[in-house]
């Protein structure tokens, strides 16, 4: 354990990606209760430094897309079609279901190599939260006992896992591999390391996830900014970082906007996004050059209160509120408007803006995370967080020297560094890791 190794070195950053320390062969009652009942085939043991074929991987998500929220973990789903142009990939995805009069519900989808099985359970709705959360325990586990039997007939057993954020889908793969032998990494993608949110947990949930990542093959963040919380933290040493995929690079490069036309693309939960900091630099920057507008895509609790600010500050003609949209419809107004602003206080990738980028438009961004691996001086300006001043001044900067930024220029930053075939890439290069050092090679 310790080993060290190299994955994709343009995707990581400042630290060496390597092996997470695991400490311990502790079982936790969480994950002893998947125990009881399960059968699989007798565990290959014949696996090499260099697997003779493909790894098939086993790929669980916290978040997904599904009916409710089409948009949820479409990140995480880009990152499974890339890997399954690689490698055999299988996604098991198992989600309570809070509507009214659920039932259980199975479905097999397969697109671009990626086969999907999704399991819906009827969540409890029990006022009283610790028997809710036992009940809820319950159905998740007879839903993945379900899943994990049908994908064990239907694909073969996998010879790794990975999970996707934080804490069933770990806790999972943490069984898979004491139960059949079955290596797994981790790869995180939530903000919660970052806003304080992790922080405020009480120990017993530290613990927990403290654990399952020690003992995980490997784990990986979405941006050096994520994994260094993730070390300050102590739920690794090391970590590799592998982003997500940016879409739209395989569109024609649109022309660039009218000058002044900007556009936020975000949540609309202002404590993170920020929107209404956004609002009133535009306010400021209009003073100067009244061809300023902007245009929000997104949805979320504090709608309201961003539309009234609107009113409050007289501009309404110069504001427009779309709502959510599809992905193509995001990329559509992305190739349409002069420049993209990312008003964060925190992002632990920003795939708006690899989406801005790949559309050939600059960007002006927080230094919140994520985007500050995107923006150089070719392709947008950073701003500190909170600063409205200067996102007014930077407004104005973009509006006057639209001209200076090349589009195709813009597009070539973000091509080679996030696309679908890097991302692939060095995820299956982690996967050889893993295995290869699961059986001590």
């Amino acid at each position: 354990m310790g080993r060290k190794y190299s994955v994709c070195p343009s995707l990581v950053t400042h630290r060496k990606a390597t092996i997470c320390l695991a400490r311990g062969q502790g079982l936790p009652f969480a994950t002893a209760y998947f125990a009881p009942r399960m059968e699989t085939s007798t565990p290959n043991t014949g696996q090499t430094d260099r697997a003779p074929h493909p790894p098939h991987v086993l790929i669980l998500p916290k978040w997904w897309p599904n009916p409710d929220d089409p948009q949820l973990g479409d990140f995480l789903r880009k990152q499974a079609i890339a890997v399954a142009q690689r490698t055999r990939a299988t996604v098991l995805y198992v989600r309570g279901d809070k509507s009214p009069g659920s039932d259980w519900r199975t479905s097999v989808s397969e697109e671009r190599g990626l086969w999907e099985l999704h399991i819906h359970y009827p969540a409890s709705d029990n006022p009283f939260t610790p028997w809710r959360k036992v009940l809820n325990f319950i159905r998740f586990r007879r839903a993945v006992v379900q899943g994990w039997r049908r994908i064990v007939n239907e694909r073969g057993r996998p010879e790794l896992t990975h999970a996707h954020i934080m804490v069933r889908p770990a806790l999972v793969a943490f069984w898979l591999k004491q139960r059949f032998g079955i290596p797994f990494l981790v790869s995180e993608q939530s903000s919660e390391y970052l806003d304080g949110t992790f922080a405020r947990k009480g120990r017993v949930h530290k613990g927990l996830v403290r654990f399952l990542m020690h003992r995980a093959g490997a784990i990986s963040a979405v941006s050096a900014w994520l994994g260094d919380a993730l070390v300050r933290f102590r739920l690794c040493e090391h970590y590799a970082v592998v982003p997500n995929v940016v879409p739209g690079l395989d569109r024609p490069l649109p022309p660039a906007g009218h000058p002044g036309n900007f556009l936020i693309v975000a949540d609309l939960v202002d404590r993170t996004k920020n929107v209404s900091g956004a609002l009133r630099a535009l306010e400021r920057a209009r003073r100067v050059d009244p061809r300023i507008r902007l245009t929000v895509i997104g949805d979320g609790p504090d709608r309201r209160s961003l539309e009234e600010l609107v009113q409050e500050l007289s501009l309404e003609e110069h504001v427009k509120f779309l709502g959510r949209l599809p992905n193509s419809g995001v990329l559509d107004h992305l190739g349409s408007e002069a420049a993209v602003i990312v008003n964060s206080n925190v992002e632990t990738f920003s795939v708006v803006t690899g989406e801005a980028l790949a559309q050939g438009k600059p960007v002006i961004a927080t230094r919140c995370g994520g985007p500050i691996a995107f923006i150089n001086d070719g392709n947008g300006i950073l701003i500190e967080v909170g600063d409205e001043t200067a996102l007014s001044q930077a407004m104005v900067e973009l509006s006057t020297n639209a001209a200076h930024y090349s589009p195709a220029a813009i597009r070539e930053s973000v091509s080679s560094r996030f696309s679908p075939e890097a991302v692939g890439h060095a995820f299956v290069e982690l996967y050889y890791r893993v295995i290869a050092d699961h059986h001590g090679k």
